[in-house]
């Protein structure tokens, strides 16, 4: 999204970098289907009923009603003012600010929603829709930051997948067979460490291609677990069949912030750790020597050892330490919820982990920001399919694989991995 301008050599006229359209392209496709779709196609006279749980005894739940032709017209506008803002600041060779597709993605999901639900005698639950979105991206971004752990000391972890549902399995087997869910959250990160112990070993210790390491355990957990699902899980299942969730825990006076409180205040302890893993992490990847070290593995690992740093072995240790994290996110689909094990229930979350990853450009504050992106997609079809919107399931099935297509693709610019990334370091 950014050029540069080579210096000149005296009588030769400047080179420029070549121009990136890709966010120009992506933001005026969506603003045109925005306004062929959305504005075209809204009934005139409907009206949008959103309701808002302010999470205040006082105020309540307010009732919103939008004329939704109108509201969808000023919405679409704002984007293909935006899409021509993004384009003349492109071909002016300027950076185009994070603020730009934020801002074109709130419209336009906002002109999706008022056109979802046109006319329904029933109001969006816009409060829980954001509640749900937060809760359905905990896996993802517990996957993005294990993520950020291994690859910023060089490893390519493809087998996050393999680690939130080992996470899963090891949770609701240690859950159930305890009566204790809070048990189960501890055993969740055991279970992903064992698996990013398997990664260290034949990645840093053997030198096997990463990628290839990590599918082939994404394939060995998804087996392991389907056998033992099959063999001993469904042949015990008033031992192994139910599982309690864990008790959300409103926090005092912040729970009873309007509209943010309930959202974010009002959550069971998996995601207050979310929260704390984001900030510690962020802080110490750049703001510590722990963190120094690890990037230094992962930039450079030559000049890291010349400076006495064990590569090999800081990059094992973070790796572990990734697949820890991974595991207690895999707790989210089990014992954070109160559902029994089943088959391959990680659905290929752990791969739009790796999206978010990348989206967020390797940083813990930018993964967890696309992880809720994704996670918004993949609630909308539960908040849509209460109000009984006219809208094909497998079209909504189909959102967050959409959503992680046109991000990736479209929206992450050019970021650059750590440049030792999947290299072996045979010092």
């Amino acid at each position: 999204m950014s050029a540069t301008t080579l210096k000149p050599v005296i009588g030769e006229p400047a080179v420029f970098a070549p121009i990136s359209w890709k966010t120009p392209i992506v933001l005026g496709v969506l603003g045109l289907v925005s306004l062929l779709g959305f504005s075209l196609f809204a009934a005139p006279g409907a009206i949008s009923q959103v309701a808002i749980a302010t999470g205040n005894d006082w105020l309540g739940t307010i009732r919103v009603g939008f004329d939704s032709r109108s509201s969808i017209i000023v919405l679409t506008a704002a984007q293909l003012l935006l899409a021509g803002w993004a384009w003349r600041q492109t071909a002016a060779r300027r950076p185009i600010r994070i603020w730009l597709p934020i801002s074109f993605g709130v419209c336009f999901v906002g002109a999706f929603l008022l056109w979802s639900v046109a006319g329904s005698q029933q109001a969006l639950q816009f409060t829980g829709l954001l509640s749900g979105a937060l809760f359905l991206s905990v896996p993802l971004v517990f996957g993005s930051l294990a993520g950020c752990v291994c690859e910023h000391v060089g490893v390519i972890n493809v087998a996050i997948e393999g680690q939130l549902l080992a996470g899963a399995f090891l949770a609701a087997v240690v859950g159930a067979a305890s009566g204790n869910s809070w048990l189960g959250l501890l055993a969740a990160p055991v279970a992903g460490a064992l698996v990013g112990a398997l990664l260290a070993l034949f990645a840093v210790r053997y030198w096997v291609d990463h990628i290839i390491v990590g599918v082939v355990l994404n394939v060995f957990v998804t087996g392991v677990t389907s056998y033992l699902f099959s063999t001993v899980l469904s042949h015990n299942r008033a031992v192994f069949g139910v599982v309690e969730a864990l008790p959300a825990i409103p926090i005092p006076l912040l729970s009873q912030i309007p509209v943010l409180g309930p959202v974010l205040f009002a959550q069971n302890v998996l995601v207050y750790i979310m929260y704390a893993a984001v900030v510690v992490l962020q802080i110490m990847l750049y703001r510590s020597k722990w963190g120094l070290r690890m990037r230094a593995c992962g930039e450079h690992p030559k000049a890291a050892d010349t400076v006495g740093i064990k590569v090999n072995r800081t990059r094992i240790l973070n790796t572990i330490l990734g697949g820890a994290i991974a595991g207690l996110g895999g707790a989210y689909f089990t014992v954070a919820a109160g559902l029994a094990f089943g088959k391959e229930m990680s659905a290929g979350r752990g791969f739009i982990a790796l999206a978010a990853m990348i989206l967020g450009g390797w940083r813990p504050a930018g993964a967890i920001a696309a992880a809720l992106l994704f996670g918004f997609a993949d609630n909308l079809q539960n908040a849509l399919g209460v109000i009984g919107v006219s809208i094909p399931s497998q079209f909504m099935l189909m959102a967050p694989y959409l959503v992680t297509i046109f991000a990736v693709a479209g929206l992450v610019g050019k970021v650059r991995p750590p440049a030792a990334e999947g290299t072996a370091y045979k010092g």
